[in-house]
């Protein structure tokens, strides 16, 4: 029998330690209950998890945040346009266009594996817990930790 093929980029593993990671972040650091998402390069998710007393719209936001991070190779607060140009943009993609800090690349040697994204807190801090998981998980993947 044949293998399936594979998409490259992250596993579940990594995934599962990136949403452990972040929500750790947020709840050391005091932010309001996050949602967090993993997506892979296809913009599918691989993990979701909302801590508890989340607001449930968390979620949707956490996912569209990291589409965002995919549809644009930036970091989803750094994308600046014009309203009219954001509001075109959200409806051709259905709502998963949130131009608002707290969703990133997950990347490795200049190739993108993924994208991570967090909501519940303020955007700033959304993106503080999300990129403090991504650092920590690089120096997880190698082996500094």
């Amino acid at each position: 029998m044949a293998e399936t093929p594979r998409l490259p980029g992250l596993a579940l593993a990594d995934a599962d330690w990136l949403v452990t990671a972040a929500l750790r972040v947020g709840a050391d650091e005091g932010f309001p209950p996050l949602a967090v998402a993993v997506l892979d390069v296809t913009g599918s998710v691989i993990v979701l998890r909302r801590a508890d007393g989340g607001m449930p719209m968390t979620s949707r936001i956490a996912v569209a945040k990291a589409r965002t991070a995919l549809l644009t190779l930036r970091p989803s607060g750094a994308v600046e346009l014009p309203a009219p140009i954001t509001s075109s943009i959200q409806h051709l993609y259905d709502g998963d266009f949130v131009p608002y800090a707290g969703g990133l690349l997950i990347t490795e040697n200049g190739v993108i594996l993924g994208a991570a994204g967090a909501s519940g807190a303020h955007a700033k801090e959304d993106e503080r817990a999300v990129r403090s998981a991504v650092d920590q998980w690089h120096e997880y993947r190698s082996g500094s930790v």
